[in-house]
């Protein structure tokens, strides 16, 4: 099975073809341009250099979330053009897995953590073995203290990825619990991460069209979180006013 794999969800935007376990082309790119005008382009070249044509993959996956609300929307936007043509199936795949699959091979427990501002990050648990994962937690927005006390709970030594990885770090040092913190080149989101998720979905019988697949953002924007403020505030003068009369 040939999968091609987006990630735009955070700073880096990257590309990745793989054929069942086997990676068989990546691209990477850290150059600060935004992913609008570099996910597609890298994705046409990657294909042309690998001598394949998007008619030869049998899946389309991207980072679907959480991370970037731009980011992720641009790489859902990308798959979506490159499956819709030939009606290929794809894997709307979670950020954070795809990260933990990038260090399954060292097993043990897996904390995938991005930075998701307000002393929170989006996280989610696995458990590594024999190359495999086992989810322990669903992916959602937690405080750190809360976080810290799940890590604690379990009594085992989490092994550290993600680019929120430092900030769990510190709050598990703080309360004296263990944890390992994975080396750069496997810390942070790629593409290859986002393929070998997309496997485990195709295999799981998970693979969506492309007209279904959707982001998963895990929480409010911050436009939105602020709008809803807003018209709280709004209603609560509103509510005052009438309260006088």
């Amino acid at each position: 099975m040939k999968i091609i794999a987006l990630e735009s969800s955070a700073v880096t935007a990257s590309v990745a073809v793989a054929e069942d376990e086997t990676l068989l082309a990546q691209s990477f790119q850290h150059s600060g341009l935004t992913h609008s005008a570099t996910l597609m382009p890298m994705a046409a070249d990657l294909l042309k250099n690998a001598g394949l044509t998007l008619g030869q993959m049998d899946v389309v996956a991207v980072a679907a979330g959480p991370g970037s609300f731009t980011g992720v929307r641009i790489g859902v936007a990308a798959a979506k053009g490159l499956a819709w043509p030939e009606d290929k199936p794809c894997a709307p795949c979670s950020t954070l897995e795809s990260m933990a699959w990038q260090c399954a091979h060292m097993g043990g427990e897996i904390c995938a953590a991005m930075d998701a501002r307000r002393n929170q990050v989006y996280c989610a648990r696995f458990r590594a073995e024999n190359g495999e994962l086992t989810r322990l937690t669903g992916d959602r927005a937690l405080g750190l203290d809360q976080l810290a006390g799940e890590v604690r709970a379990s009594g085992r030594p989490q092994i550290l990825v993600g680019d929120g990885a430092h900030l769990v770090q510190r709050a598990l040092e703080e309360q004296g619990l263990p944890w390992v913190l994975t080396p750069p080149h496997l810390r942070y989101q790629t593409a290859w991460g986002v393929a070998r998720c997309a496997l485990r979905m195709a295999r799981a019988g998970e693979l969506v069209s492309a007209a279904a697949m959707a982001p998963s953002y895990h929480r409010l924007s911050q436009a939105e979180r602020e709008r809803l403020e807003k018209l709280g505030e709004t209603r609560a003068e509103g509510q005052d006013i009438a309260n006088k009369d």
